[in-house]
């Protein structure tokens, strides 16, 4: 099986992230960290009621819809800031079917140790795809961006998250290493941490890629 981790490491000292040490070998026996982690960090999934888009919360947003065929949308070289549209999707707006799911790969997480750039400037989803994406049954849509939407509008990212989430997508932000997926669409999960009326949380994101050799 061909699996490819689509998740971003979680490191102490990143936006959201704070490790404290709690036990030791040599103090306690055992090595165990209090984890301090925003809700939206790294790689992550959003629930509805994360912009009042519904009444859902992450814990209840059930694992069956977590995980899908997805078709991969190449973008690898898409100028800062340039708004995701219809047309990026080419042939796929035609081939897909209502509960796949859209993964974008822009390349965008390489950005990533560069924290300003990485969060100010990457290519959001446009009101025109959003709208898109619901009307045509998109089940989940992920990004390499720490947003689906310009996180310094509030305008822009509260229209574009309630587009979706109030439209039953479901967004997972901050995927990496798509760079290794050349299949037109594959086998994708992101399943995020169970969190008692979570408005988001972080995730384990992968890909099967070799899915249709299984099933032969």
């Amino acid at each position: 099986m061909n699996v490819i981790d689509l998740t971003m490491c979680l490191k102490n000292g990143m936006r959201g992230v704070e490790f404290e040490t709690k036990y030791t070998v040599e103090r306690d026996g055992w090595n165990a960290r209090t984890l301090h982690l925003y809700s939206h960090c790294g790689t992550h999934m959003d629930a509805p009621i994360h912009f009042d888009a519904g009444s859902q919360t992450i814990d209840e947003i059930p694992l069956s819809d977590c995980i899908g065929k997805c078709w991969i949308i190449s973008l690898d070289n898409l100028a800062d800031k340039t708004p995701i549209t219809i047309d990026h999707l080419g042939n796929v707006a035609d081939k897909l079917q209502r509960g796949d799911g859209l993964i974008l790969r822009t390349l965008w997480s390489r950005h990533v140790d560069a924290p300003d750039h990485y969060r100010d400037n990457f290519p959001p989803i446009s009101t025109e795809l959003a709208n898109w994406m619901v009307e045509h049954g998109v089940r989940m849509v992920g990004v390499e961006s720490p947003s689906v939407a310009d996180v310094n509008n509030l305008d822009a990212v509260t229209e574009i998250h309630k587009i979706l989430l109030g439209g039953n997508v479901i967004i997972v932000e901050g995927l990496t290493n798509l760079d290794k997926l050349a299949s037109e669409s594959c086998l994708v999960g992101a399943m995020p941490l169970k969190i008692a009326d979570g408005d988001g949380a972080p995730c384990r994101a992968f890909a099967i890629t070799n899915l249709n050799e299984l099933n032969a």
